[in-house]
């Protein structure tokens, strides 16, 4: 009879090492992606890639609460680029905002905030060159 828990256990560690050598999800080359700040529960995440000589700008908030309406300002370099209202949706209670922006000579910094009406303001910085 063989032992069949050595090789077992050869086998799954293996699997870890494989997996753990390559992402799941892996974003492009060159997408720079930051968790944003919330004042309460919320989380927020930030993503910047290049999209056909232009940024493309990605904000999502996750408030698990549905038909919330949230502001959302983008800015680029200190220069609005971007203001309007999302609303959190189901199944997960969030909302994502895209919008792509030019790409200026040098490194672009953006800089997003959203607020709820019940005060809470989610923030991310991120810069992308």
């Amino acid at each position: 009879m063989r032992n069949w828990t050595g090789i077992v256990t050869a086998v799954v560690a293996v699997a870890v090492l494989a997996l753990g050598a390559t992402p799941i999800a892996s974003a492009k080359d060159g997408d720079v992606r930051v968790a944003g700040t919330c004042t309460k529960a919320s989380t927020s995440k930030l993503k910047l890639s290049a999209e056909n000589s232009r940024i493309e700008v990605e904000l999502e908030v996750d408030q698990n609460r549905n038909g919330v309406r949230w502001v959302v300002v983008v800015k680029q370099n200190g220069r609005k680029v971007f203001a309007g209202a999302r609303v959190t949706k189901a199944p997960s209670g969030s909302f994502g905002a895209r919008l792509l922006a030019a790409n200026a000579s040098g490194a672009d910094r953006f800089t997003v905030r959203a607020t709820s009406p019940s005060g809470e303001v989610c923030t991310a910085q991120a810069s992308f060159s």
